[in-house]
């Protein structure tokens, strides 16, 4: 990767500032001439316009037009974010953060190569080209037109590196590989001194919520929306990308991606949450050595394993430095750890290009038939996605990328790899897997949970579909879902708002149950009995809902945190939730000990532990790092919406080690919106903090109070609604 030479020409710039939609720095690279030329056309084509939430409404004569200056503008309100992005995917982290992500950049790069991502660059279709071309253009033009902004690492992006990024999930696929477990095989660390005896399922839940609400169910006879991802804050910023191609889409982006990932446009909307069926695969591959070479076995006979060798640059105090190591490969894919004294290989998709296309084809869809056609790719492998659009369909799609497998096996273990009985066979057609199209309940949702229960009475039936193509259990939030919207009549936008918001802790129901039980049980003359009275009569007198000025809903999630803390290994060992383990596994002590101990603990914090839960829980958004700071001494606004580990559908959670006595949420409701589908558009949005993660924009905590209470702001959809609250209207590089 080479570094642009950049002559500055103030004394041009200042004459010519205002003719050119372009004149910063002049780039002495081969051929520059000739790109300048190329994005200065291009900008001329493109519109920005800021509303006064600071939201891009980027309007192109193309859809590449779009593209490059939705890059543009991403690029303007968080730099830092879109490039990081792209450090990461591309295997490069070390190379800016040091020896300690270099086995996060051997996991990227097993699947990952800038040689194969050209040759999928080169197989691509002529329109999709363009999109990649406009995608590099927007960033190097920003950086072209900002001399001031010093890259980390990637002082030049190319059109193939989109698909490195091609599918915009907060982790995908590569990610479910142990890091720890890599870095023992390719490192020969000691089990020992890696072991992580966290349960994967315990951490703050990620993942979304979707709604839809069929017209016999709205007020206006419209269908509705809720798109509710759970992901890190500031992960995706509110954009909206107009061509006259036909693209008109609004919703979330993730930051260097150049398609709205969940969103709506005129006539659709489409929402994904995490989960779906069991798309990744473990082999045991049986290992041996043969003339200085590895073999594995398969079927009768043995296979060479495929050895590269990887190149890991990192940072040091002292410059660059570098570890080589070699990566094995079956046909199955790239060796990831050992078990067993067999070695473990891991199967997932690697379809870049399709996934590309389909994540962009989606936001142009118009119709259903339209909307199918895109899902009929069969390459969003982590999600699944609810639907809705104008004509009064809704539909859900509990999965996409769902390989055919052999259901005498159990998937959810490593299979014998010298079996080719354990093979893919293909993938199942979509009218296979577990679908549903305008229910007669009138409503479907999905929280991450199984599909079984996404419409009511009219969900799919479990015995009908083989175990592999579901992999998340029911939780307490799908528990939630399904209490609230079997209600629902009549439903507005903010009456849909309202039940995304319902403040009922569904967990905390037999929580509560199991805990009275355990002290109704304590003999006459147990000192417990007067120490946790009080407790035990605010607890029991609780109707389950959070609010700011709750005493209860502190005291239970103290309570319930301090138990999944201690549980966690137990729950481990049994393969379950810590949650779920709490619920049905938990001796009465335990559950009595938990309640002194989070007494304790908020009596030490905050003095009492009759402590409302607004004081306790909090939003606070001080500057613009990825890794995020707290600090209980400076300003910050009370949440009523808890994790959603207690059932709550509006999630707010921490990730962060919790340095403060407050808890500061960074994970949860991010970009929220609610949509209703008539001849015009409705929308309502709501983004944690504000658009910008610059400190000093008005637009970086703009949103910070509404979001805190849930308020939402009105989606300016139309260009004529956008050109009423406008704040500016520039070409890139204005």
């Amino acid at each position: 990767m080479f570094r642009p030479v950049l002559v500055l020409t103030l004394l041009g710039c200042a004459i010519l500032g205002a003719m050119l939609p372009a004149c910063a720095a002049s780039d002495t690279r081969p051929g520059a001439s000739a790109q300048q030329a190329r994005w200065n056309k291009t900008a001329r084509r493109v519109t920005i316009m800021r509303d006064k939430w600071g939201i891009p409404h980027v309007f192109g004569k193309t859809d590449a037009d779009a593209v490059f200056g939705l890059l543009y503008a991403q690029a303007e309100d968080d730099f830092n974010r879109v490039e990081l992005n792209y450090i990461n995917a591309l295997g490069r982290l070390a190379e800016v953060e040091g020896e300690a992500e270099i086995w996060r950049d051997l996991r990227m790069k097993m699947y990952i190569t800038p040689e194969g991502m050209k040759a999928s660059y080169a197989a691509s279709p002529a329109w999709l080209k363009k999109l990649m071309i406009a995608f590099a253009d927007g960033l190097n033009f920003y950086l072209h037109t900002h001399p001031e902004v010093k890259p980390r690492l990637i002082t030049h992006f190319e059109p193939w590196m989109a698909l490195a990024f091609s599918e915009g999930s907060i982790g995908g696929d590569i990610e479910s590989i142990n890091l720890k477990e890599l870095e023992q095989f390719y490192g020969k660390k000691s089990a020992l001194a890696l072991a992580d005896a966290s349960n994967v399922l315990d951490k703050e839940p990620s993942g979304s919520n979707g709604f839809a609400i069929a017209p016999k169910r709205s007020a206006s006879g419209h269908a509705l929306l809720l798109i509710n991802p759970h992901t890190s804050f500031y992960f995706r910023p509110e954009v909206h990308m107009v061509s006259d191609e036909g693209l008109n889409a609004y919703g979330a982006v993730t930051w260097g991606q150049f398609f709205v990932y969940q969103g709506f446009n005129d006539k659709a909307g489409w929402m994904h949450t995490s989960g779906g069926g069991d798309v990744i695969d473990e082999y045991l591959e049986t290992v041996t050595e043969k003339d200085g070479k590895h073999v594995y076995k398969y079927g009768s006979g043995e296979r060479a394993l495929r050895e590269v060798k990887v190149t890991l640059p990192y940072k040091t105090a002292g410059g660059m430095d570098s570890k080589t190591v070699t990566a094995y490969f079956s046909h199955h894919g790239p060796v990831v750890r050992e078990e067993g004294g067999k070695w473990v290989s891991v199967k997932l998709m690697e379809e870049p290009l399709k996934a590309l296309m389909q994540s962009y084809t989606r936001t142009k869809a118009r119709n259903y038939k339209q909307f199918r056609a895109s899902m009929e790719l069969r390459t969003n492998s982590s999600n699944n996605t609810v639907y809705a659009d104008a004509d009064g369909n809704i539909a859900y799609f509990h999965g996409n990328f769902l390989p055919r497998r052999d259901t005498a096996f159990d998937w959810k273990k490593p299979v014998d790899g010298s079996n080719p009985a354990t093979e893919w066979q293909g993938l199942h057609a979509i009218d296979e897997t577990i679908t549903l199209f305008n229910p007669a309940s009138g409503w479907l949702q999905n929280t991450n949970n199984w599909p079984f229960a996404a419409a009511g009475a009219s969900s799919p039936r479990q015995q009908d579909y083989p175990l592999y193509m579901w992999s998340l259990p029911e939780n307490a939030r799908g528990l939630h879902a399904v209490a609230v919207l079997e209600k629902q009549k009549d439903v507005t936008l903010d009456s849909l708002i309202a039940a995304a918001y319902d403040s009922h802790l569904t967990a905390f129901d037999p929580l509560i149950g199991s805990l009275s039980a355990a002290y109704d049980a304590l003999p006459e003359g147990d000192a417990l009995r007067a120490q946790l009275a009080p407790q035990m009569a605010a607890l029991r007198g609780w109707d389950r809902r959070y609010g700011v000025a709750s005493v209860p809903t502190s005291l239970a999630i103290y309570w319930g945190q301090d138990m999944i803390g201690r549980a966690s290994s137990a729950a481990k060992a049994k393969g379950v939730p810590t949650a779920d383990y709490i619920r049905d596994s938990l001796a009465p002590a335990e559950r009595l000990q938990a309640l002194v101990r989070a007494t304790a603990r908020l009596e030490a914090d905050f003095g009492t532990w009759q402590t409302p839960w607004g004081e306790i829980n909090r939003f606070q958004r001080m500057g613009g790092d990825v890794t995020q700071q707290y600090d209980d001494a400076k300003p910050s606004y009370p949440v009523a919406f808890a994790s959603a580990t207690w059932g709550s559908l509006a999630a707010f959670g921490m990730v962060a080690p919790q340095t403060t006595r407050r808890i500061y949420g960074d994970r949860g409701n991010s970009f929220v919106a609610a949509v209703e589908f008539g001849p015009r558009v409705r929308a309502k949005s709501i983004l944690a903090g504000g658009n910008s993660s610059n400190p000093a924009s008005p637009h970086f905590s703009d949103q910070a109070e509404m979001y805190s209470k849930g308020q939402f702001k009105d989606v300016l959809f139309y260009k004529a609604d956008i050109e009423k609250q406008l704040e500016r209207k520039y070409h890139p590089g204005q």
